[in-house]
């Protein structure tokens, strides 16, 4: 149960970069509809329950393919989030003697799956970014080598919201032949994203933020000419008599049981965006920002961080306050105001290493599609009296 403490007007959740909060009011109800009137599997029996969870089960396949222009949405396998979708991107494909290059801005999620593969004979180079979080392409290009089999990056910084020159580092990978992998859990339900016509290869994508599905829910993209390999073995509802796993798409690589009600809400998020207008979604979240970094920036004291022109930002703002240090400020303002921001590394220690935020690391903010500007403007209000408070008890 939330403590209000001084806030007796609003309850202001500004974390969605994190988990998108609260969700449209239909993927609860696809969420309950599906538990209470399927309750089956998909693709575990030929009666009339298991039918209908097969066909939830493709519309959401075949309404995710659309969202993403993927012609073919057999190409799609639904994960647990982004992190289970990159794990079976880069060991699914990676070999000992392959080289991988990547940025300084990556998430955990990207780097420790790179990390212990690096201890299994995969080389990897880490290209440090300008002082905005945005990588050269150039810096990209000359790190490469002749066994370079991937290069990978986020589409958007989850710490500072930078958005990475996807197109260009598409068609460097195109001219020099090697697969590209993006980490599209900051820009998917922000950004538009083609991957078809974007040249990309392997899109990994979590379903809880900006898609607005529950948690437990994400979905990897691989296109036909990846030789995608199986990570977790085990029942898929066909080929039963093999002993090996089958590499057939999508039901070799999603064994087990599906979170199926997880699946139906996430397909409820996305009609919610297609209908609201993916456009109009970032538009009002790019508004927010701007005024949240505009009352920022008259504070004393703060620093914001990320690129200077705001076009090259997404939902995602950080900032620091001199003399301040940022989980006290984030525990401030949810005990005093019930305003919740994520403070600290956020799992991305390069990037504020390359920022220049270590070892406290920042504020972040995010709002989403139902944040308000009188909500952003209560807590630009908080952030000054926070500040205020801890300066003078230091």
């Amino acid at each position: 149960m939330l403590t209000p403490g001084l806030n007796e007007e609003y309850s202001v959740y500004l974390d969605n970069a994190a988990t998108s909060f609260p969700k449209p009011e239909q993927v609860y109800e696809a969420v309950l509809r599906t538990m209470r009137d399927v309750g089956a599997s998909p693709g575990r029996g030929g009666y009339h329950r298991s039918l209908e969870a097969g066909r939830i089960l493709f519309q959401a396949r075949e309404a995710a393919a659309d969202f993403f222009s993927i012609s073919d949405s057999s190409r799609i396998i639904f994960t647990q989030n982004a992190t289970e979708a990159l794990n079976l991107a880069l060991q699914g494909t990676l070999v000992a003697g392959d080289h991988v290059v990547t940025t300084s801005m990556e998430h955990n999620s990207l780097l420790r799956p790179l990390y212990a593969l690096r201890n299994k004979g995969v080389e990897l180079s880490i290209v440090p970014v300008a002082s905005d979080g945005v990588v050269d392409v150039e810096d990209i290009r000359r790190v490469v080598r002749v066994n370079t089999r991937m290069i990978a990056v986020s589409h958007v910084s989850n710490v500072c919201g930078a958005i990475q020159p996807i197109r260009q580092l598409a068609e460097l990978c195109r001219e020099i032949g090697v697969l590209f992998l993006v980490d599209a859990a900051q820009s998917a339900g922000y950004l538009p994203i083609d991957v078809e016509h974007g040249a990309i290869d392997l899109l990994a994508v979590p379903g809880h933020k900006g898609l607005l599905g529950p948690a437990g829910t994400g979905l990897l993209y691989a296109a036909s000419h990846v030789p995608l390999r199986p990570v977790i073995q085990g029942g898929t509802g066909s080929h039963s008599t093999a002993e090996e796993q089958p590499q057939v798409m999508p039901e070799g690589f999603e064994a087990g049981t599906h979170n199926l009600p997880g699946i139906a809400g996430l397909h409820a998020g996305i009609e919610f965006i297609r209908a609201r207008g993916l456009s109009a979604v970032y538009q009002h979240e790019f508004n927010l920002l701007n005024q949240a970094e505009q009352a920022l920036r008259d504070i004393s004291g703060v620093t914001v961080y990320g690129p200077s022109n705001n076009s090259e930002r997404c939902a995602v703002l950080s900032f620091t306050a001199s003399g301040v240090d940022s989980a006290l400020l984030a525990a401030e303002l949810d005990h005093g105001f019930d305003i919740a921001v994520r403070a600290g590394l956020h799992c991305a220690p390069l990037a504020h290493r390359m920022l220049g935020t270590l070892p406290g690391g920042t504020v972040r903010l995010s709002p989403g599609w139902s944040t308000t500007s009188e909500e952003i403007a209560f807590f630009s209000d908080a952030v000054v009296q926070c500040i205020s408070k801890i300066r003078k008890s230091a």
